[in-house]
């Protein structure tokens, strides 16, 4: 599968470059007339999204797609604080090649202030953890370390409570899961146009994907589909069950998202759940895997071992990270097989300790346990991956090209 692709080619020699940031437009259809325009990003959004194959972004930031993705998970307060200059060693002294660094994290927080008068400055939702996402980038440049924007999109504490119209509601109050936060309703179009706004906007700043994490309804929400009030949007009237109204919700933003980004010339990814990709669809939160895989560049299922219970014949999974990596990737690559063009398969893989599993049920994770995953993944003819441990320390030694 090509990894990227060019929007169309520009003329070099009769262009005028603005700036880095910039979008460049040639109106080819009235040659021999020619004449290139120079737009400013900020006054060209709605043009771009409307007449795409004119347009060209340049972010001004060159990042070659690696051979294959090998990346961790970077916090905001990781990537704004001193733990980046180790995490950037980390990757610049191994095979590892790629960040995928919060830019909307999980109480729906943005993860740095936005430029006054940005379309994102006006939705008030940033936090200075990363003080210059911009510098931040040149930096990931000059290392060649592939940058991914993560991007949490339905579950949002923050937008849930300031606008409760676009949440579930529990009577009078909003609706909040045993962890005490809010998702907010895939059903509605503000909320996707909203996510959008976030992921183009970390596009303008040079990230190269946007990976969407949470694209789905909570957890268990058939069990509490009907005692929940909440707006159906424009699948009220759709002649399908409620199981299929959220696949179709979950589904199509992933479509428009992807459809959105387009002129900015970035990869798309999307988290999924693991065991997704073992049924035709998980009813309650509205994944379907195959249909999600359509319509993104990337696939990113979350297989750590210790989230699964017995499966795949094993009865304790987080005892066994070969086994079970290898299991899920056999029914993976046979649900990609079947799709006419399947995403690259980029799953997470687990670089953390789950003692809260209890004594007997876990064992310490570290080098030969990461290692045993990876291995199981290219050993099924999967070679991209990337490591999840949420306080960014992650095992020393690895081989992570074996």
């Amino acid at each position: 599968m090509a990894k990227s692709w060019k929007w169309l080619a520009i003329y070099a020699a009769s262009i005028s470059v603005a700036s880095a940031g910039n979008v460049y437009a040639a109106e080819e259809d009235k040659a021999p007339d020619f004449t290139p325009r120079s737009y400013h990003v900020a006054e060209l959004d709605s043009q771009v999204l409307a007449a795409s194959s004119l347009y060209a972004f340049d972010s001004g930031l060159d990042f070659a797609y690696p051979d294959a993705v090998r990346g961790i998970f970077v916090t905001a307060n990781s990537a704004g604080g001193e733990r980046f200059d180790s995490l950037i060693d980390l990757v610049d002294e191994s095979d590892l090649n790629a960040m995928v660094i919060d830019i909307k994290e999980d109480f729906g927080h943005l993860t740095y202030i936005p430029e006054e008068g940005s379309v994102l400055a006006e939705l008030d939702m940033g936090q200075g953890l990363i003080k210059d996402p911009r510098a931040m980038l040149e930096r990931l440049e000059e290392k060649e370390i592939y940058p991914i924007a993560r991007v949490v999109v339905f579950k949002d504490t923050v937008l849930a409570e300031e606008r409760p119209e676009l949440t579930f509601m529990d009577g009078d109050q909003v609706w909040k899961n045993n962890r005490g936060e809010s998702f907010v309703n895939p059903f509605m179009k503000e909320v996707w146009d909203y996510n959008v706004k976030v992921a183009i906007e970390a596009a303008k700043l040079g990230f190269k994907e946007i990976q969407f994490d949470y694209v789905r309804f909570p957890e268990g929400f058939e069990n509490r589909a009907e005692s929940l009030s909440y707006s159906l949007g424009d699948y009220e009237e759709a002649d399908i069950d409620p199981t299929q109204k959220r696949v179709e919700a979950v589904t199509d933003f992933v479509a428009y998202a992807r459809e959105q980004l387009a002129p900015y010339g970035v990869e798309v990814s999307v988290d999924i759940f693991g065991y997704a990709a073992t049924l035709p669809e998980a009813p309650g939160i509205g994944q379907n895997f195959s249909k999600i895989s359509e319509n993104v560049d990337v696939i990113s299922s979350m297989i750590y071992p210790s989230h699964w219970t017995s499966y795949f014949g094993i009865a304790k999974p987080d005892l066994e990270p070969y086994q079970l990596v290898a299991e899920y990737a056999k029914v993976e690559n046979q649900v990609l097989g079947a799709l006419d063009n399947p995403p690259v398969s980029r799953p997470w893989l687990q670089d953390f300790t789950a003692s809260y599993l209890g004594a007997g049920n876990y064992m310490n994770y570290g080098k030969p346990e990461v290692e045993a995953q990876i291995k199981a993944l290219h050993d099924n003819g999967i070679d991209e991956y990337l490591l999840w441990n949420a306080g960014n320390s992650y095992s020393p030694g690895v081989d992570y090209t074996p």
